[in-house]
């Protein structure tokens, strides 16, 4: 988990992901279970065949992981970078 500085915007969680990529794969059950339990929504964007979600990517990532899944806390400029553990992403997600 890293931080950079935050737009300042309303708070958005925000997963990048790869059809067919086994790491998104992984964390999606997380995703659905950070929803349900915490009530929050992910705005989610496939990159693989997208490019204008891949060019968003890019924008939010600013080179520093270069692959998915890529999860961004807009309220606190945290992102992950790959699968990590259900601890993890959850305190990730409920800062901010």
């Amino acid at each position: 988990m890293a931080k950079v500085k935050s737009s300042g915007k309303e708070k958005k969680l925000i997963e990048f992901y790869g059809d067919g990529c086994v790491h998104c794969e992984e964390m999606a059950p997380l995703v659905g279970q950070l929803e349900k339990e915490l009530g929050v929504k992910f705005e989610k964007y496939e990159v693989w065949n997208n490019m204008q979600n891949a060019n968003m990517l890019e924008e939010y990532d600013k080179g520093r992981c270069g692959g998915v899944p890529f999860f961004f806390n807009t309220a606190t400029g945290e992102f992950i970078c790959g699968a990590v553990d259900y601890e993890t992403f959850k305190k990730w997600a409920i800062k901010g």
